[in-house]
């Protein structure tokens, strides 16, 4: 019977799971829970996204989000505010006191990356990186109705 990593797919998902779980372990001290810090993560890479576009992408219920920024925005970590062309739509943004704290965040996201690839030469891991950008563009770009249209399963 196979262990699963003779799967690309299986190995893909249960790498990131490894990743995280270590990443986890290491934030624990800055009081911060894996949603939280996956929050600060994606507003840093697009600040001022519409809370729906950011349940979008956490792939999570819009209201499961707004409960979890209720709670950050007490805590001190998110500012939610109404968008200027349309009142309805909230925005959000990071406050000074989560700045330093995702520095700390993306040290520590370096430091459990170094230890994932200790021992992989340079260059099969620029291959490696080539190889998940090329298949983040391919599913990107591909919808699922045109995904399983062209035979590709998940």
């Amino acid at each position: 019977m196979s262990d699963g990593y003779d799967n690309l797919g299986f190995l893909l998902c249960d790498t990131a799971r490894l990743l995280r779980r270590r990443f986890d372990s290491r934030v624990r001290d800055l009081g911060l829970t894996r949603s939280q810090w996956q929050v600060l993560a994606h507003i840093s890479r697009q600040e001022g996204m519409h809370q729906a576009a950011l349940a979008d992408k956490l792939e999570i219920e819009p209201i499961t989000l707004t409960r979890l920024l209720e709670r950050m925005e007490k805590g001190g970590w998110v500012l939610r505010r109404a968008d200027k062309a349309d009142k309805r739509v909230r925005c959000v943004y990071l406050t000074a006191k989560a700045r330093p704290v995702l520095l700390k965040l993306r040290a520590l996201g370096q430091k459990v990356l170094a230890e994932a690839l200790r021992g992989i030469p340079a260059s099969m891991q620029r291959q490696l990186r080539e190889a998940l950008l090329g298949m983040n563009e391919n599913l990107s770009g591909m919808s699922v109705n045109s995904a399983m249209e062209n035979g590709v399963r998940a």
